[in-house]
This record gives structure tokens, C-alpha cells and sequence, in this order.
């Protein structure tokens, strides 16, 4: 929408020498041109309906912005924004150019306004930043905002309740009465009357801030650190696959990121405003260049809702993509970008896990700090490989960089030696008047670069509306222009931590702040710079105890349910690596899964979070299951000995070894099998096993089959498998041994009896001795028996196995087609994983 003609005698202009007297921000001698204001307004108001107002747009008052502000009062029914100044910073001779909006946000029409700038009530500027703070908390129009100037004046029309008018106000450095180096306040008022309340009064105010700089070094640039954070949710699942040139295949579990790395995406333009810096210090999830690197080839996405199952990767239930040009651009652009002088990369730990989610609930699970260190040492491999460039890999960054003494102990253990941290959680001392450079000691040999808090916040809001981009970039001008000035001769580092998923739209804002205040008041510098500057020995440096930890924050972190499960799912996997001939095939893939599992990223999605754990442990064990004994009810012996025919199946696409399966009767002094067996498992085959079995009884005996690991630190592999054997047509020759041992059994007892009484109760001497009628044995050998139950061989471990069917009284004849140790082999019907 056009301007009204405010340059033909629409204007009140200040005459030279003219008194300026604060009466609630409005010069009091203005009566005789009120009037001439009203009908200004209201000619301006007709101008706008039949000149600018578009097809369907409500009369005169221009458009409805679809979102108002809320915070208008009765007394203040304006809502004013300030969209953009122009320039950022004001230099002597000047004029700053002013857009925004003026929105009614009342409950009656404005009538005879204008819009007006504001001369500041000091021509002092805003030398410390708790001035600054008590600026940007005003709500209301204030005397302490300074006197609207006679000269700009935008004649509003008349607005109606959600009516919103554009204004565009130019005003000459000069008028705003700057005196010296500084911030100061821009403030930018609505005034008039309303329908139901005619009375000529200020109805609304916006506020910004000014950095005049009439150059000069008069002070010592501040040395600022920024983090640019590229971290994206894994998406890369534990699944792989192969094709028809026996080639791994990634499968991912969306494909997100193949929006996110074209022109127009977030880490595209993340990389796209990073490269135009200088001194940027990239702060890089290795896991995001691995899924940039699995799409620059032919990768599989699993389709929707089958991500939790854990299945292996099949036509079923994956998409076939090809390879992502975007990828490959990405990769590219990122390489030539962090391979500019003066830049920095810092590696997260791969996959970026949850530093403080496993310090609070998961420091006492074994392996865990093994495992970040690991993380630690691949990340770095995994970025320098990637990228070409040298990174620091011993940099811990907490999320939302909140930190306490056992986050603080977790990191260094883990081999960090710096920690980015939240200003908040180390807020300063009151009696502090001044901002102190980042660095500080806190002890044991680990530092910290503690990120001014107020600074850093403003890029955690939504910046996505024009308003919003103007009032950060003014305020980070304005923060940055005092902490230069607080000690001008004291140089000190800053550090700007963004959250980890900075938009787009925050980066850009951020990058214009940057560029602006570059090379005047501020000096970009990378991490190093500022973390090996000398500390400041009144800054604090005290980390705060567990009980500070902010509790919103605690709440959303990874519950020990949840890291207990990745500890186990380790100790599973270690197991499965035991037994498989090409254990590379899953290594990898599951060690990194398994990191994925604790990623920060998962703290904004959660339910994703859940499904890709579920996903990990499904898939884990689905791998394991593949190598088992097939279930079984019953088998029956018939006679007094035979043999039990076990099968043991494999349906891995690779051998298995390493393994042995244990027999174990529920009744061995009814049934008792053979011992232990080792056994070899070709890819996509099974084995049958051969175990002798006596048996003593007719009747069913429970019977458990458990597969187990071979070697020194032996264990079960595998859930155990449980069946019956019904033993029939046990001889009667079998029967009268058992009757004999029984009479004899009875005979011994008697004579113990008997013996008992002839020593009338009385003990024997030697209290270990058996009781009996000869003395003690003397020394020398003695003969030992091995007795039925020891030699019948096995543990009696928990396990898990399957059985054939088929036992006999004899051992069964090996069919065409066996081994030459005599176990069955058949060929598989399906394939599973690796």
C-alpha cells in the first residue's frame, strides 16, 4: 500500500531551537493541528480504498494480518511492529529508514492517527546491558521511551478492529540527537483516539535498538566463538541389504533428509549461509555425513510402519531408491565450506548421544562410557575421512548445553576435555558488573566455554516473521556493542550457541548479525581462539549439583528403561559376533545403531525415538533367532537306550561356528542323554545332532535344549527350548536292576540302625568318617568310582534348542546327503539378515 503524500503539508515539521517537553511522549502545544491531522487521516483513509486495496480486502484499513498480536490492551489497543531498519547500524550524517505495521487490535476503530518516531529521552546511549534488558521488557508506552518527533509522521487511515496498515518512516541520524559511540533505544508510536474514546493519546508502541558507531577503535573488537550445529535425527537403520554384485545396501528409515539436502532445505541452507562466514566453528554429527554419503549410492527406505518390526531388509517392506543428486551436492558444498581458513570443525561423538540423559540415569550400566569414548574416537574418523579436514573430536556439548557434576565427570571420563555450556548454568555473580570472556577452568583439568545466556536465546524463538528477524538482529547488535564497551581495553571471548536444530531461517538471521557487527565492535574468531584465552578469575566457575539441573529439562531425557535396553542389546550383540564367520557384515551396522538409539536428536521426537530402539532390538534378535532348534513337542524313546535326534537350523546367509548344543533331562535318574555336542552351521542349512539316551523308566521326561557359545566365558545363546520325551518299553531286566538296588538300599539302612543303637547314638569319632563298622582308611590312594550320574556328561545351563522327532533303540543309520561326521545337512528355504 502506498504512503500517504506525507511530505505536502501532511507533516508537522520541528522548527529550529523549537523547546521539547516529555509530556507522556507528545509535544503539548499541537491542538491546532490535530485537527488538520483527523482530516489528513480520513482523506488518506478514502485514498487507500479506492487506490490500493485489493479485490475481497475489508474498506479502508488495509489487510487483516493473519496472526495479530494479542498483548493490546484497552488503553493501548495498537499493536506496532518495527519489520526492518535500514541501515543496521546508524553512522553520523545518516538516515535510518523505518518499516512496520500499525494493527488495531482493539475492540473499536482508530480514528486520526499517525505514526511517529520517537527522539531517545537520553542522548546518552545504553552503556550497560541490564539498560538494555529494561528497554526490551516495556510493555506499554513510557515517558522514558523520549518524545515523538514532530518530523516523520505517517497519517493513519482509519483501522478498523483487526485492521492492519503498513508504515514506512524515514528519520536523519541527526534528529535522534546521538551523542557519542553506543546502543541506544528506536522507538516508533502510534497516536490518536479511538471511537469509543476520542481522547488524543499514544495507543501503541514498538521498540528496537540502534548501534551508532561513528567509527574509530576505540575499543578491543570481542573475540566471538559460533556454533553451527549440523545434526539431523539418525535416520540410517541397523538393516542392510545387498545386490545383485553382493554390494551392502543402506536402508534408511525415511527419507527426510533428501528434502533437507536440496536448495531450499534446512541443511542445505545451514551449509549455504555457513560458507559466506568467516571464523565459523562447524559442529558436525558424523552420523549425517555417513547418511549423505549411503545416499550419494542406490539405498533402500523402509516403508512406512515397518521401521519398529525389526525386520530384515526385503522387496516387501523397503522402497528401492536411487542415488540422491542432492546428496552428492551437499557433501560437496560442506567439504568446500569447512575447508576455508580461519573455520574450525569440531566432531561429535557418532550419532551425538544423550550426554546427560546417560549421566543421570545410565552412569552405572558397564560399557558406557567405553561406549562415548568409542563414539568419540569414530566420530573423528568419520568426519575426517568424510570431509578431508582436521577436527576436534574431545569437545562435549550437553544438551541444551545444561551442565552439572555428573554430566561434567561423564565427559571427562569419556576423553572430553571441553564443554559447551549454557550461561544459565553458570550464571555470573551480582557483584560482577561487566561480561567475562567464556573460558573457565573447572577442575580436574577440564574446561568450559560458557555461552552468554541472552545472547544465545535469541536465536532459540521462531524467527521466521520479519518483526521477529529486525528485533533479534537489533538486540544482538546492541548485546554485542555494550559488552565490547563495558571494558573497552579488556578484550574478551564470546561464544553464540544456537540451539542443535537451528532453522533455516534462524541461521540467516544470525549470519546478518554476524556480518554486520563483523569487523567493528566484534572480531569472528573460531572455538580455539576463545577457549585458549586466559580466563577470567572472577568469572564462576563453580558446576553446578545435580539437584540445579533444571527439572523441564530432566524430564524429556532418555529413561533408564531405555539405556538399560541399549546396554543389553550390546551384550546380546556380543554374543551373536561369538558365533558368526563374517561378523564385519554386522558389526558395524549395529554398533552405530546402537549409538543412534541415544542420539540427542531424539529428545524433540520421542515416538520416533521409541520405534527406532524397538526396531534395533527387533532386528537383533530376529538375527539370533535365525540360528536356533527347531520347536518340538514330543519324542519318543522306545526301549531302554537309543538316540535322540537333534536338528539345529541356521538361516543366516553366512556360516556359523563357535557353538555347541547341551541336552539336559528334567529326571536323570529316569532319562540321561550324552554329552555336549559342537556343531558347524553352512549358511541356509541345518544339522542334526546325535545324543545317546538311557533310560531307566517308562513315562514322560521334561527335557531342555540349550544352544551355548564354546570357549572359556561360555554362554547361552539364544532362549532356551523345551520338549518332552516319553520313554516306552523299558525291559524287565532293566526293572529287576532297579528292584535289586532298592534292596539293597533297604539293607544298608537297616544295618545303620542297627549300628546306631549298638553305640547308643553316640557319634563316631572321626566326624567324617562314614558310619560304619571298620575304622578309618589310613592314608595313601584312594580308589574313586565314577558314578553313573557324573558320567552322563553336560551342564544344566538355561538354553534354548529344538528337537526332531525321531529316537530309537539304536543309533539311526546317517541319510544320503550327510556330512562325513555324520550331521544332517539341509539346505534352507529362506534367508535371514547378514
Amino acid at each position: 500500500m502506498s504512503e500517504p503524500d506525507r511530505h505536502s503539508g501532511l507533516e508537522a515539521h520541528r522548527q529550529p531551537g523549537r523547546a521539547e517537553r516529555p509530556s507522556g511522549g507528545r509535544h503539548p502545544a499541537r491542538r491546532v493541528r490535530r485537527a488538520g491531522l483527523r482530516l489528513a487521516a480520513a482523506c488518506a483513509a478514502a485514498l487507500t480504498l479506492f487506490t490500493a486495496a485489493p479485490a475481497g480486502a475489508l474498506p479502508a484499513g488495509g489487510n487483516v494480518l493473519p496472526a495479530a498480536d494479542t498483548t493490546a490492551t484497552a488503553e493501548y489497543p495498537v499493536v506496532m511492529t518495527i519489520d526492518t531498519l535500514s541501515p543496521l547500524v546508524a553512522t553520523p550524517g545518516g538516515t535510518v529508514t523505518i518499516t512496520g505495521h500499525v494493527t488495531n487490535a482493539g475492540k473499536s476503530a482508530i480514528k486520526g492517527a499517525h505514526a511517529a518516531v520517537r527522539k531517545p529521552a537520553s542522548a546518552k546511549p545504553l552503556d550497560r546491558r541490564s539498560d538494555l534488558a529494561g528497554v526490551a521488557g516495556r510493555s506499554t508506552p513510557s515517558d522514558r521511551d523520549g518524545i515523538e518527533l514532530d518530523s516523520p509522521q505517517y497519517a493513519l487511515p482509519e483501522l478498523n478492529p483487526g485492521q492492519s496498515q503498513p508504515y514506512t518512516l524515514s528519520v536523519a541520524v541527526s534528529d535522534l540527537g546521538f551523542t557519542a559511540s553506543g546502543a541506544y533505544e528506536l522507538a516508533v508510536d502510534a497516536w490518536g483516539g479511538t471511537a469509543d474514546n476520542p481522547r488524543d493519546r499514544a495507543l501503541g508502541i514498538a521498540r528496537s535498538f540502534l548501534p551508532y558507531n561513528p567509527g574509530g577503535a576505540e575499543a578491543q573488537p570481542t573475540k566471538v566463538a559460533t556454533v553451527w550445529p549440523l545434526v539431523h535425527a539418525p535416520v540410517v537403520a541397523a538393516q542392510t541389504s545387498t545386490d545383485s554384485n553382493d554390494q551392502t545396501i543402506s536402508v534408511l528409515r525415511d527419507d527426510s533428509l533428501a528434502a533437507e539436502f536440496a536448495p531450499g532445505g534446512r541443511l542445505y541452507e545451514l551449509v549455504d549461509t555457513g560458507a559466506k562466514l568467516n571464523g565459523l566453528t562447524w559442529v558436525i554429527d558424523p552420523d549425517l555425513l555417513d547418511a549423505a554419503l549411503a545416499m550419494t549410492k542406490p539405498y533402500k527406505v523402509q516403508k512406512p510402519g515397518t521401521e519398529k518390526a525389526g525386520k530384515s531388509a526385503k522387496d516387501d517392506n523397503t522402497v528401492q531408491m536411487q542415488p540422491s543428486a542432492a546428496a552428492v551436492a551437499w557433501l560437496d558444498k560442506l567439504r568446500a565450506a569447512v575447508a576455508k581458513p580461519g573455520d574450525q570443525v569440531v566432531s561429535l561423538p557418532y550419532a551425538d548421544p544423550d550426554l546427560a540423559s546417560i549421566a543421570h540415569n545410565g552412569s552405572d550400566l558397564a560399557g558406557m562410557t567405553t561406549a562415548l569414548s568409542k563414539a568419540a574416537t569414530a566420530g573423528r574418523l568419520t568426519v575426517e575421512g568424510r570431509l578431508a579436514v582436521d577436527t576436534r573430536s574431545d569437545v562435549a556439548w550437553p544438551f541444551q548445553g545444561y551442565l552439572d557434576q555428573q554430566i561434567a565427570s561423564l565427559a571427562q571420563q569419556a576423553g572430553s576435555g571441553l564443554v559447551l555450556v549454557n550461561g544459565g548454568s553458570m550464571p555470573e555473580p551480582d557483584s560482577l558488573n561487566y561480561t567475562p570472556t567464556a573460558v573457565r577452568p573447572i577442575g580436574n583439568g577440564q574446561n568450559a566455554v560458557v555461552a552468554d545466556p541472552t545472547v544465545s536465546a535469541l536465536f532459540e524463538q521462531d524467527l521466521s516473521s520479519p518483526q521477529k528477524q529486525t528485533e533479534t538482529t537489533q538486540r544482538f547488535l546492541a548485546e554485542t556493542f555494550a559488552i565490547t564497551h563495558e571494558q573497552p581495553q579488556n578484550q574478551r571471548g564470546l561464544l553464540v550457541m544456537p540451539p542443535r536444530d537451528l532453522s533455516a531461517a534462524n541461521a540467516k538471521v544470525l549470519a546478518t548479525a554476524l556480518q554486520t557487527a563483523d569487523g567493528k565492535w566484534i572480531s569472528s574468531a573460531k572455538l580455539d581462539a576463545v577457549a585458549q584465552s586466559a580466563p577470567d578469575p572472577k568469572a564462576n566457575t563453580a558446576v553446578p549439583a545435580p539437584t540445579d539441573y533444571p527439572p523441564q529439562t530432566r524430564a524429556s531425557e532418555l529413561p533408564a528403561d531405555d539405556l538399560s535396553g541399549t546396554d543389553e542389546i550390546q551384550n546380546d550383540l556380543d554374543t551373536l559376533m561369538r558365533v558368526l564367520t563374517q561378523p564385519q557384515r554386522v558389526r558395524g551396522p549395529f554398533s552405530a545403531a546402537m549409538v543412534r538409539s541415544l542420539s540427542t536428536e531424539w529428545r524433540s521426537q520421542p515416538p520416533a525415538g521409541s520405534a527406532y530402539r524397538a526396531g534395533v532390538k527387533g532386528y537383533l534378535d530376529e538375527l539370533t533367532k535365525a540360528v536356533q532348534v527347531p520347536h518340538k513337542n514330543v519324542v519318543t524313546l522306545a526301549g531302554n537306550t537309543g538316540v535322540l535326534q537333534v536338528s539345529v537350523r541356521n538361516d543366516l546367509t553366512q556360516p556359523v561356528t563357535n557353538l555347541k548344543l547341551v541336552l539336559t533331562s528334567g529326571q536323570q535318574n529316569r532319562l540321561r542323554v550324552g554329552k555336549e555336542e559342537e556343531l558347524v552351521l553352512p549358511a541356509s542349512q541345518s544339522v542334526t545332532l546325535r545324543f545317546n539316551a538311557e533310560a531307566r523308566s517308562n513315562g514322560p521326561v521334561a527335557m531342555t535344549a540349550q544352544l551355548w557359545t564354546t570357549g572359556p566365558d561360555s554362554r547361552p545363546y539364544g532362549e532356551p527350548q523345551h520338549f518332552r520325551v516319553d520313554v516306552t518299553s523299558v525291559t524287565n531286566g532293566v526293572l529287576y536292576v532297579f528292584a535289586g538296588a532298592g534292596v539293597l538300599l533297604l539293607l544298608a539302612a537297616l544295618r545303620f540302625v542297627r549300628q546306631r543303637r549298638r553305640r547308643g547314638g553316640q557319634p563316631h569319632e572321626d566326624g567324617d568318617q562314614p558310619v560304619g563298622d571298620a575304622p578309618a582308611a589310613g592314608p595313601g590312594p584312594a580308589a574313586e568310582e565314577e558314578s553313573p550320574e557324573d558320567s552322563a556328561g553336560g551342564r544344566t545351563p538355561d538354553g534354548a534348542a529344538g528337537t526332531d522327532d525321531t529316537a530309537g533303540g539304536a543309533p539311526a543309520q546317517t541319510p544320503r546327503g550327510s556330512s562325513p561326521d555324520g550331521r544332517d545337512r539341509t539346505a534352507s528355504d529362506e534367508k535371514v539378515g547378514p
